[in-house]
């Protein structure tokens, strides 16, 4: 008797195909073209994205991603890769792990026909964002059904006849395992430290604050995440806190900024911090640049040194992460039989 196979849909949002001008106007273009991310009218929006954005930006964010990009590539997608071929030997051969980025290449669509090529019909979709927002989970959401009955343009007559069966994964910020791997993580990464961390800052994505004021839960599962974090580790209340990162736009967003934080810290005495981003399942621009090297300016520059500032790095493809991955899958097929 043939075994089903089951395919596993690794998504994230995506990154540049290089640190290049042309290559990140084409990934901006089409991540802020999306609804989820940007939710202004279109006919506000587009005029200022192309004739202002698309403009001026893509020069800015390709140095920006020049600094960090690898002989391998975006560190985002090498990093997925890894993830992807970790997670694929640790669930075996009865799943089919495929990557399909929102935004870029591999696409969602292109992960879509593999599995439709293999003949796989039972699909599980596993976004990397712990914390659900309606900017990344449902973002993603919306793609998969989207690419699964055909993509843009389709009409009756070419909608394919079968569409798989498709099990999305629901946001698993407080899950025991993800914990675990935060804490296991970070307790690694400290320990291998010449100085004893006098602050703990969790750092998240942003969102514009009326994204929760009309319904998102992402604050609110963000600050479950950094307390059950704070008390695996054992962190006394003022040994750690909570921030945002990554503002875009004039709009308000939530608060406290990272940078703002990051800033302080001189003047309140505070040496040696440490700071973690527990919602970012892999390194990218946001992690290595905005982080590590910005965030360390900012340090140094409100009187910090140099020395005794550390970003550890996210979760990447360690092994209790692919552990959590792994079980977050069977736990979706075992509920499913």
């Amino acid at each position: 008797m043939r075994v089903k196979r089951i395919g596993v849909l690794l998504t994230q949002i995506g990154t540049p195909d290089a640190p290049t001008i042309t290559a990140v106007r084409r990934y901006l273009r089409h991540f802020l073209s999306d609804q989820r991310v940007v939710d202004y009218h279109p006919w506000f929006w587009k005029p200022l994205l192309y004739s202002m954005i698309l403009t001026f930006r893509p020069k800015r964010s390709a140095a920006l991603y020049k600094e960090i990009w690898t002989e391998a590539g975006s560190p985002l997608r090498v990093h997925m890769v890894n993830q992807q071929q970790s997670l694929q030997k640790m669930l075996g051969d009865h799943y089919r792990v495929e990557l399909g980025l929102a935004y870029s290449e591999p696409s969602i669509k292109q992960a879509l026909s593999q599995f439709r090529e293999e003949g796989i019909q039972d699909i599980t979709v596993l976004p990397l964002f712990p914390q659900y927002s309606s900017s990344t989970t449902a973002s993603i959401y919306d793609t998969v059904y989207f690419e699964a009955r055909g993509g843009r343009g389709s009409r009756v007559k070419t909608l394919p006849r079968f569409i798989p069966t498709l099990r999305f994964i629901g946001a698993y910020y407080d899950h025991p395992l993800y914990i675990h791997a935060l804490a296991d993580h970070l307790r690694t990464h400290v320990s291998g430290l010449s100085y004893v961390p006098d602050q703990y800052i969790f750092t998240f994505h942003g969102v514009p604050q009326r994204y929760v004021e009309t319904g998102d839960p992402y604050y609110e599962q963000c600050e479950v995440t950094a307390k059950l974090l704070a008390s695996e580790l054992g962190l006394g209340q003022q040994d750690w806190v909570m921030s945002f990162q990554s503002k875009f736009g004039p709009e308000r967003w939530v608060t406290p900024a990272t940078f703002d934080i990051i800033n302080n810290l001189p003047a309140k005495e505070i040496k040696a911090p440490v700071i973690f981003a527990p919602g970012f399942a892999a390194d990218c621009l946001e992690t290595i640049h905005e982080l590590g090297i910005e965030g360390r300016e900012v340090f140094i520059n409100a009187g910090g040194s140099v020395h005794t500032y550390a970003v550890i790095p996210c979760l990447n493809d360690s092994h209790p992460w692919i552990t959590l991955l792994a079980s977050l899958v069977r736990q979706e097929a075992m509920s499913n039989e």
